[in-house]
């Protein structure tokens, strides 16, 4: 693992999380890419990563590093993507992993060509409760899932004042909310349930008409705000609001709304997974708490403990009982799941991470919830 160089794109609030977890697991980033030259300089010697380049092209190209990690807005990555694979790299994408099922097919099939592993950084997967919550359901634990419902709230685009790229379509794409949060909580639940959504029914609202666009680029989930002298008003035209009905493949119901206006929910992941026997019940701001609910015997809470997780499920805790894991272990669990199958060098293994094809498979529900909240009725995934 030790003799694989990373190369890092983007340098935003996600870009610096890779590096930290990265690191964490003893690889080496040896380069970072980004479009601003004192950005990307004052940010690599902040990390003390020895070079920088203000393209990604640049970082790809250099011999040493053997996997890119793609953290830039989502319009790059098809095109970052695509060029790593055909310069032989590996490749970890943010997502979404294009903007179109269109782009992540051709990755699909490039990859394959090209023999190279992929991966999607649907983090969320690594709480170790996650895992734990899987093995609960695939082992029957659950009885048969009737509905998976719940919500990815946050407050973050709350106030005109707020600004990011992700409201600009051009860099984020048609959907902003679904494809930002909700593709998370979507690929949770599948990972968990192991079912695939067969169609959809979406609601979308935009309640804040226009956003206050700096001049001055601002990063993400900062407080930073302008006066009147410093931005433009700019329409807004993706969604702050999502709620989407699901039809699964054995039957089952759902719904899941997103928002990203909703005050004091910070970064609130919810999910209800309703079985013939049990329930499970999780709140990503308490992430090392799972409910396990039942009708005929009192409802228990399993606090995060190796020590009681099933084997799938501890080997991704790195810490005892009582030392709670968060938001950047689940960036290291993931790393490590990818890092040990680079490393095994067997790339015909199934791997233990969400791979080009699960994001290929997100944007293809992503795809027909766009449809549905555009026509106001049911779509199939599949059209």
């Amino acid at each position: 693992m030790a003799d694989l160089k990373v190369g890092v794109i983007g340098t935003g609030f996600i870009g610096p999380a890779h590096v930290e977890a990265l690191r964490r697991l003893g690889l080496e980033v040896v380069a970072l890419a980004g479009p601003r030259r004192a950005v990307v300089a004052e940010k690599a010697r902040a990390m003390h990563i020895e070079k920088h380049y203000t393209t990604a092209e640049a970082l790809i190209a250099d011999p040493e590093v053997d996997v890119v990690h793609i953290t830039s807005p989502n319009h790059a990555h098809y095109p970052q993507a695509k060029a790593a694979l055909l310069a032989g790299k590996h490749v970890v994408c943010e997502k979404p992993l294009a903007l179109s099922s269109a782009e992540s097919s051709e990755l699909v099939q490039l990859a394959t060509a090209q023999k190279r592993v992929t991966a999607v950084n649907f983090n969320i997967r690594f709480y170790p409760l996650s895992h734990q919550a899987r093995h609960l359901v695939q082992s029957g634990a659950l009885g048969e899932v009737y509905i998976v419902q719940g919500s990815y709230l946050q407050d973050w685009l709350l106030l005109p004042s707020d600004w990011n790229w992700r409201l600009e379509p051009q860099f984020s794409g048609e959907m902003r909310a679904v494809a930002d949060i909700g593709s998370h909580w979507l690929d949770l639940t599948t990972f968990i349930t192991g079912l695939q959504v067969e169609a959809v029914l979406a609601d979308f609202a935009t309640f804040l008409k226009t956003h206050q666009k700096p001049t001055q680029p601002v990063e993400a989930f900062t407080s930073q705000r302008q006066t009147t002298a410093e931005y433009v008003e700019q329409p807004i035209h993706t969604e702050d609001y999502a709620t989407v009905m699901l039809r699964y493949n054995n039957g089952a119901r759902g719904v899941m709304t997103v928002a990203q206006v909703c005050a004091g929910r910070k970064n609130r992941l919810f999910y209800e997974i309703d079985g013939a026997r049990s329930a499970l019940v999780w709140n990503g701001e308490r992430p090392n708490e799972l409910w396990i609910n039942h009708r005929d015997r009192p409802n228990e809470l399993l606090l995060k403990d190796p020590a009681l997780l099933a084997p799938e499920a501890r080997q991704f805790a790195s810490y005892p009982g009582g030392h709670n894991e968060g938001f950047p272990d689940t960036f290291k669990q993931l790393y490590r799941a990818i890092y040990r199958y680079l490393e095994a060098g067997d790339y015909n293994q199934p791997p233990d991470f969400p791979t080009f094809e699960d994001g290929h498979r997100s944007l293809r529900v992503g795809e027909a919830i766009f449809r549905s909240a555009q026509v106001g009725g049911w779509i199939k995934v599949n059209e």
